[in-house]
């Protein structure tokens, strides 16, 4: 980088002001500092769009990754579904083939597993129940009053 101090910089100042003149000067302080101003812009631009394609490229290489990795476990349940299918054919096969001789059994009958009985928890009752939002749009009234509570309530005030 160039070391400019403010010694270097006051001389250049000097030099400026006896070449360019007092009178324009200014202008051309401005119009320098707006050139700088585009050139780091310009530096800051290039930097930004270098990095983002660094970005992008490790962002490919990870997508690739993943998605290797995706097809081998799909590979793997594919092949863990086949043994599965091809285990639970054999194992059928065995019992299907094992029904026919009493051999295999020992002769003993094993009734069938019972079936799934859902439990009836008062599912009628929720079913059947009326929304809280509705009781509150059409003044349904939630608590019960007793006749003398009613007229206590609503009896006109002297």
């Amino acid at each position: 980088m160039l070391d400019l101090g403010i010694s270097k910089l006051a001389l250049i100042g000097v030099v400026a002001l006896i070449v360019i003149g007092p009178e324009k000067l200014p202008r051309v302080a401005r119009t320098v500092g707006t050139l700088l101003g585009k050139a780091q812009r310009y530096v800051t631009d290039v930097k930004a769009e270098v990095n983002r394609a660094m970005d992008l490229d490790e962002l490919k290489k990870m997508k690739a990754s993943v998605e290797e990795a995706g097809r081998s476990v799909e590979k793997d349940l594919h092949t863990a579904k086949t043994d599965f299918e091809k285990d639970w054919s054999e194992a059928t096969a065995s019992l299907n083939g094992a029904g026919t001789s009493s051999d295999d059994t020992g002769g003993a009958w094993q009734p069938p597993p019972p079936e799934y009985r859902h439990p009836d928890k008062n599912w009628r009752l929720k079913r059947g129940a009326t929304p809280q939002w509705y009781k509150h749009r059409h003044g349904v009234r939630r608590q019960v009053q007793s006749g003398a509570a009613r007229v206590a309530r609503y009896r006109p005030k002297r």
